[in-house]
C-alpha cells in the first residue's frame, strides 16, 4: 500500500507542478549559469547508496568555500560536526535561501520516490557518516525508504538536535502505519509554510 501510494503521489506530483520545476529550473539556471539539479549521495534502504536529487541551490565550488569558511570559523566547524548543518551557510546562493526557505529545492525528490529509492514518508536521506550517530538506531534506518517529508520536517526540523532526530526515526519505523504517513503529509504543509528551522 505504502509503495503504491508513493508512486500514484509522484507521478500525480509531477504532473501537476511541472510548470513550477520549469520555473524553478529557469531561476537556478540564469542565477550563475551552473547546474540546475544536483545529486548527493546517501544512504538508503538496507544501506544501498543512491543520489539524492535536488534543485541547487550552493554555489559550484562549495566544497572549496566550505573548507575556507572552517579554517577562519572553528566554531562553524564544530557546528557541523555536531548537526551536520550551518545556520550561515556560505555556500548557499541567494536564490537557493529562498529555495531551502520553502522546501522547494527538494521537489526532484519525487523522480527518486519513482525509482524506489525514497518514499512520501520516512526518515530524513543521511550520508555514510552520519550512520555512525545512529548507533543501534541505524537498523531502523535501514528497514525504511528515506522520505521526502517525515517527522523530522514536521517537528522543527533543524531546530531538532540530532538524538531527538534519530528518536523520531526510530518511532516512525516502528510504529509505521498509513494513516500516520497521511497525517505527516498533511502537517508537512503548514510546517514548509511557517518555515520553522529551514536553513
Amino acid at each position: 500500500m505504502k509503495r503504491s501510494f508513493d508512486v500514484l503521489a509522484a507521478i500525480l506530483a509531477l504532473i501537476l507542478l511541472s510548470p513550477l520545476f520549469i520555473l524553478l529550473s529557469c531561476l537556478v539556471k540564469l542565477s550563475d549559469g551552473g547546474p540546475v539539479l544536483y545529486g548527493h549521495r546517501r544512504v538508503g534502504r538496507g544501506g544501498n547508496a543512491f543520489y539524492c536529487l535536488k534543485f541547487r541551490t550552493m554555489v559550484t565550488d562549495g566544497d572549496a568555500v566550505l573548507e575556507a569558511h572552517f579554517a577562519a570559523n572553528p566554531e562553524a566547524h564544530a557546528e557541523w560536526l555536531a548537526a551536520r548543518k550551518l545556520q550561515v551557510d556560505p555556500r548557499v546562493t541567494t536564490l537557493g535561501i529562498v529555495l531551502r526557505k520553502l522546501s522547494l529545492d527538494e521537489l526532484p525528490q519525487l523522480v527518486n520516490i519513482l525509482r524506489g529509492e525514497m518514499s512520501l514518508v520516512g526518515p530524513r536521506p543521511v550520508v555514510r557518516d552520519e550512520i555512525e550517530l545512529y548507533g543501534s538506531a541505524a537498523t531502523y534506518y535501514f528497514k525504511s525508504r528515506p522520505g521526502l517529508t517525515g517527522a523530522w520536517q514536521i517537528s522543527g526540523r533543524n531546530d531538532v538536535n540530532y538524538d531527538e532526530r534519530i528518536a523520531f526515526d526510530k518511532h516512525y519505523v516502528e510504529n509505521w502505519s498509513f494513516q500516520k504517513d497521511i497525517i505527516i503529509i498533511l502537517k508537512t504543509i503548514p510546517a514548509v509554510c511557517a518555515s520553522r528551522g529551514s536553513y
